[in-house]
């Protein structure tokens, strides 16, 4: 009877939450369906593309219970008002049943520099038509010969170390209607007209195999041009093209490296419908400026006695200005680059400021970050300034690179790491930020050779980086878990600059290990697809024939030979895998579909047995290392397994069945070697051999608890603490939480003693390190994403959000929550392509309150764990559920309560 009673009193407290939640709603949320998040080709309104067949994708926002699209209505055409009013004659036009969210065009050829509407209508399941706004998109260069313009550089010296300018001026007599400037680069550039420098970009274009394959970016610059003289100016900058910095990697003997160079098409249509293209060629002038010395690998030096005033505006004068060379193109192949730009999305103050003589001040940001700093000063001209960027101090106070600087190989002292060198014109009041460089800092050391006074607010921070857009959220009542997740996050966006990096300061190198294993951190948190789709078209670019791929990438043609193999290079599968089950679209794995096979293959030749030692292992363990054969072979399989996975999903059925062989081949191999029926274990069963084999599911079946259990066990015998390298970071948390043991993974999670993230955090750390030991001698860097899966698992482990691949894009969202003890509060949302899904839960000594927010288009199927069973489980409408089944939910807000 008193269970009964304590049961009904919980029932009560239930439906009152329930109530009061509905009660206080927030004001802002959607009242009605609308469709918004418009986009092509990932991006809004995107501006000089050049795939063939666009991507359109559109969300229906809706609080509605239940709701979802019947059938929808897709219309393109170049007039926006034939769109907007239906008309017939539409260039292009789709229909479908079905609560599809994505659509590829498969029309009539799109035209270059054409700019096209597109609308959608959609039908609801009661009637309803609901109509979205009008969006747009514009074609850039489609071919080659789209290019008027010639390459062209100031010198053929790859030592000269001065920065070139180029400008041109042009008379414009016609009223203008719009104007484009298509820029490609081999380098770096900035691009300004009439004195304005366009666009927020920084660091155009991406970084790729330069001989491969170049960016090119288009600017609508219609306002920018005047009636009369304009000027066009471009600066150009090294970036990894000419890499004059020596380093480990040698980059500076890169088979492309050449002096920078660019090609300019200006294309301006006027209001009587003609059309005039300004080039880049001979009559374009050239001179060095300011910029003295730029490397994208240490730092920028910059004389402002040698500036120029006006050099970007019309009538400056020219003497002293030289021709231009022309230049044969780096390579034929110039796409444009369509991905979310690097940007200083945040400007930061320091929150301290030490002077330590009238020449030495050091400055605290109170955060690690990728960027750059802005210093304004006034001096002396001739007056020398240091601006020395470091992630920790000395004991006196200076800033320490001892733990970033390994691989830095000076020639000489001119070109010291990560030291911006600023000579002031002596002109008043002056400010200098780098153009052409980026990187890793929390202090800066500000020195000077004579005196000049400094405040806290002359030296700001800009936090750059890939400026994707926010696609998730957490929130705990444990502080340093929310602080974990924030130090994920901040770490993967300090190491996204158009391709994922390991670290912003040592190296700024795609090593591919660090990016597969952070690649569901950065996709549950971040829009990122249109920077991994940009990467495995390097990937495609770097790979040999034989399908062997670099252990970085782009590569200046190191890495083949060292620290590649299944365990780092998965990224060739893993990713577009991710991407698909993300998105639910299947243009990635499609386009790397022959690059996975040829890998695959090269590896199922060199390694007949199924078998493979091919790889660099649990990188930087904290104390155990696991036979590199385990974990690359268990790479290896999750290759082959998603290669016959793709080739299912594309109709190659022949593919599909040799793969599944080779899978089925793999496994037994695995387990007759490494698994021991008997005991239980993987290996001598430390803690890698024991999750890794659990996350790629090589386990078989009826050994997956069994094994889940003695992973649990190895971890209580090593005091209740990790004992895993990178690879087995990917692997352990999730192998715990999805076999019944959440609250030991989340003990892991979340302990704040070593080794653990809990224990940089409460030792002051704002980005993830690069090893467990904060005093390690070596492999230190203090913002690296290489053990970044923790924050996927927030996701995934706590939340329980995980895409299905049976409907991938969240059309289907497998919930699979833990409550694990110790963690009252949790919450967890994503903006997956059909919208915002949350997941959270809270808990009162009388149960657990979970609610659900499914998006319209969506439904989900919820798996409680196991440790509710036998528990009292209702719905919102008061019925009582079977804990252990498997729960069908729709569209719209759902809450249980958990009676204890």
């Amino acid at each position: 009877m008193k269970t009964q009673l304590l049961f009904f009193c919980s029932c009560i407290e239930f439906l009152l939450c329930l109530f009061a939640s509905r009660l206080y709603a927030q004001p802002d949320q959607v009242t009605e369906p609308r469709l918004t998040g418009l986009k092509t080709e990932y991006l809004s309104s995107p501006m000089g593309i050049d795939h063939p067949h666009p991507r359109f994708t559109w969300r229906l926002e809706s609080l509605g219970s239940g709701d979802a699209q019947a059938s929808y209505l897709f219309r393109l055409d170049p007039d926006s008002l034939a769109v907007d009013e239906g008309r017939k004659g539409l260039r292009f036009e789709a229909t479908g049943r079905d609560p599809n969210h994505l659509i590829t065009y498969t029309g009539e050829p799109l035209q270059a520099f054409t700019r096209y509407y597109w609308q959608v209508q959609v039908t609801m399941g009661d009637g309803r038509t609901i109509t979205s706004d009008v969006a747009s998109f514009e074609m850039g260069m489609l071919q080659v010969s789209d290019w008027k313009g010639a390459w062209i550089s100031d010198v053929q010296d790859v030592n000269l170390r001065a920065a070139g300018q180029f400008r041109k001026e042009i008379r414009v007599s016609k009223k203008i209607r719009s104007a484009r400037a298509y820029i490609a680069a081999a380098g770096l550039y900035e691009l300004a007209i009439n004195g304005h420098r366009i666009g927020d970009h920084r660091l155009d274009p991406m970084y790729t195999r330069f001989d491969r394959r170049i960016l090119y970016v288009t600017y609508d610059v219609t306002t920018h041009l005047k009636a009369g003289n304009n000027a066009l100016g471009v600066m150009l900058g090294n970036g990894w093209y000419n890499h004059q910095s020596t380093a480990v990697w040698n980059f500076h003997q890169a088979p492309w490296r050449a002096r920078p160079a660019f090609c300019m098409d200006l294309r301006i249509t006027y209001e009587d419908g003609t059309v005039e293209t300004i080039t880049t060629g001979k009559d374009w002038k050239t001179a060095t400026g300011p910029v003295v010395f730029n490397s994208i690998y240490t730092a920028e030096h910059y004389d402002a006695r040698l500036e120029q005033p006006g050099w970007t505006a019309p009538d400056f004068d020219e003497t002293g200005w030289k021709p231009v060379l022309l230049r044969s193109a780096p390579t034929s192949n110039i796409r444009a680059q369509v991905l979310h730009p690097v940007r200083s999305v945040r400007e930061i103050d320091a929150v301290r400021m030490q002077q330590m003589a009238d020449t030495l001040y050091v400055y605290d940001f109170g955060q690690n970050m990728s960027g750059v700093t802005a210093l304004t000063a006034r001096g002396e001209a001739g007056t020398v300034i240091r601006l020395r960027h470091g992630e920790q101090l000395y004991p006196d106070g200076r800033v320490d690179l001892s733990n970033i600087d390994v691989h830095y190989r000076p020639v000489d002292d001119s070109d010291p790491f990560q030291t911006d060198v600023f000579v002031l014109s002596g002109r008043g009041e002056e400010t200098f930020m780098p153009r052409f460089n980026y990187k890793g800092f929390q202090y800066v050391e500000v020195s000077s050779d004579r005196p000049v006074h400094l405040t806290a607010a002359s030296l700001k921070a800009h936090f750059m980086h890939s400026h994707v857009p926010i696609a998730g959220r957490i929130r705990s009542s444990n502080p340093t878990l929310d602080k974990i997740w924030q130090a994920t996050n901040q770490a993967y966006l300090s190491n996204l600059f158009g391709y994922p990096t390991d670290c912003p300061q040592r190296e700024k190198n795609g090593w591919t290990g660090d990016a597969h294993i952070a690649v569901e951190t950065g996709l549950y948190s971040f829009d990122a697809i249109t920077i991994y789709e940009k990467w495995l078209a390097d990937h495609r670019d770097e790979q040999q024939p034989n399908g062997v791929l670099p252990s970085i990438i782009p590569t200046g043609g190191w890495g083949y030979e060292w620290g590649n193999g299944p365990d780092w290079t998965s990224t060739i599968a893993i990713i577009p895998w991710n991407i698909y089950l993300f998105y639910g679209d299947p243009r990635l794995l499609e386009d790397c579909y022959d690059n996975i096979r040829r890998y695959v293959d090269y590896i199922d030749h060199r390694y007949p047995s199924g078998l493979t030692s091919w790889g660099l292992g649990d990188w930087v363990p904290v104390k155990s290392k696991s036979p590199v054969e385990l974990t690359s072979t268990a790479y290896y399989y999750a290759d082959v397994v998603i290669l016959s996975k793709a080739a299912r999903l594309l109709g190659r059925n022949a593919d599909q069945r040799r793969y599944e062989a080779l899978a089925t081949k793999i496994r037994e191999a695995f387990n007759a070697k490494y698994f021991d029926p008997a005991s239980k274990l993987y290996g001598t069963g430390l803690q890698t051999e024991m999750s890794v084999p659990l996350y790629w599911g090589l386990v078989p079946d009826e050994h997956r608890q069994a094994v889940a259990d003695g992973l649990s066990r190895r971890v209580q015998a090593d005091g209740l603490q990790l004992d895993v390298g990178l690879l087995g970071t990917k692997a352990i948390l999730n192998a715990l939480s999805d076999h019944g043991h959440a609250d030991l993974a989340y003990h892991l999670a979340a302990r704040e003693t070593y080794p653990s993230w809990g224990w940089w955090i409460v030792n002051g750390a704002t980005t993830l390190y690069e090893n467990w030991d904060i005093h390690a001698q070596s492999d230190l860097s203090r913002n690296h994403i290489m053990f970044g899966e923790i924050g996927a698992w927030l996701y995934k482990g706590l939340g329980g959000i995980k895409p299905d691949e049976v409907a991938p894009g969240f059309e289907n969202i497998r919930l699979e929550p833990n409550f694990p003890q110790g963690l009252e509060v949790f919450e967890a949302e994503h903006l997956g392509p059909r919208g915002w899904i949350r997941s959270s839960w809270q808990r009162s000594d009388r149960g657990i309150q979970y609610t659900v927010v499914v998006p319209a288009n969506s439904g989900a199927t919820l798996r409680l764990p196991a440790s509710v069973a036998g528990k009292q489980v209702l719905d919102a409408g008061g019925r009582l559920l079977v804990a252990s089944e498997a729960i069908r939910i729709g569209s719209g807000t759902h809450t249980f309560f958990i009676s204890f």
